[in-house]
């Protein structure tokens, strides 16, 4: 049972030789001649970040807004506006530029999903959430 044993164990390898040579003379692939494309995830510009700062810093002041967060995805930017941190967004604002011919890249969105204001134009469209201090008589 032994003989058997060692030409099994024999004709692997010459095997295993002949694979390792055939491997060598194979020829390399081609290296890829352009680069996959790279994903382009949509973003808030300066202008747009600092408008919604300012509206932002604003409601802060006022003690209405407690946090943010900013998320940007393929398709669309949202900044997420919070009461408190563990809830869940008091507003979204949307840039969708998909959307941006048809109805406004810009969307002020509630907790519902209902879509308070949608268009062109984000100063515009954040006049919807942006309450102006009022004069109190004294």
């Amino acid at each position: 049972m032994s003989e058997g044993g060692e030409e099994e164990r024999a004709g692997g390898g010459a095997e295993i030789l002949a694979f390792a040579a055939e491997a060598r003379t194979r020829p390399e692939p081609a290296p890829p001649t352009a680069a996959p494309p790279h994903r382009r995830d949509v973003a808030f510009d300066r202008r747009e970040l600092s408008e919604i700062l300012r509206v932002y810093g604003r409601m802060v002041a006022a003690g209405e807004w407690r946090d943010y967060a900013i998320d940007h995805m393929k398709d669309k930017a949202v900044f997420s506006v919070f009461r408190r941190t563990a809830e869940v967004p008091l507003y979204r604002i949307e840039k969708e530029p998909a959307l941006a011919r048809r109805q406004g890249a810009y969307s002020i969105v509630a907790p519902g999903g209902y879509v308070m204001k949608r268009g062109h134009d984000l100063a515009q469209v954040l006049r919807v959430v942006d309450r102006k201090p009022k004069l109190v008589d004294a």
